[in-house]
């Protein structure tokens, strides 16, 4: 599974490019300000991005105003367990730093979570990645797993078996279809 992740702020250049490597991503978390997310949905949907692989961050509003099917929380946001629970139809996901949080999201139904960071990353300065003792650890839970943190054209081949796929911001606005395509290709997570 290959999930992007949007950065704060959406332009139309940021937004065509979604719309171009959509083929690829099973999914876009639009992580942008909650202030302008509807807005940076409807921009998404109205350049031509697939309704069905977009991800709400954090806004159920936003969620329910475009009938999506798809929201990511942050890590023990327990808005994620209470509204799987009474929406079991909607993928809900969870950003998750430790096995014990992983094992919650999977006793609450959870789809799937977002594990990291794996490497160093522009978004966490100064803290230093997960361990591979806490990797090992967070991948014995029977569940879903997506590697997050760092994730780039070079670090991508270095994420231990095991994992159900990658997410990324600056990976995935970095490449072309073809390129991501060709990459895809090739990994064993797909």
């Amino acid at each position: 599974m290959w999930v992007a992740i949007t950065p704060n702020e959406l332009t139309e250049t940021i937004m065509s490019h979604y719309v171009e490597i959509a083929p690829v991503i099973d999914c876009l978390i639009v992580r942008t300000n909650q202030a302008t997310q509807a807005a940076d949905i409807q921009g998404l949907l109205d350049a031509g991005f697939p309704k069905d692989k977009i991800t709400a961050h954090s806004n159920i509003n936003v969620l329910e105003n475009f009938d999506l099917q798809r929201i990511h929380f942050k890590e023990m946001d327990v808005r994620a367990f209470d509204f799987k629970r009474s929406h079991p139809e909607v993928c809900v996901s969870m950003s998750t730093h430790h096995k014990e949080t992983i094992q919650q999201a999977k006793a609450h139904d959870l789809d799937y979570v977002l594990f990291g960071h794996l490497f160093k990353t522009r978004s966490k300065p100064g803290v230093p990645p997960r361990t591979l003792s806490e990797i090992t650890d967070a991948l014995k839970v029977n569940m879903p797993i997506i590697a997050l943190g760092g994730i780039n054209k070079e670090t991508r081949t270095q994420v231990p078996q095991g994992f159900s796929g990658i997410a990324a911001i600056s990976f995935f606005l970095q490449q072309d279809l073809h390129t991501l395509r060709t990459i895809k290709e090739g990994e064993h997570y797909v």
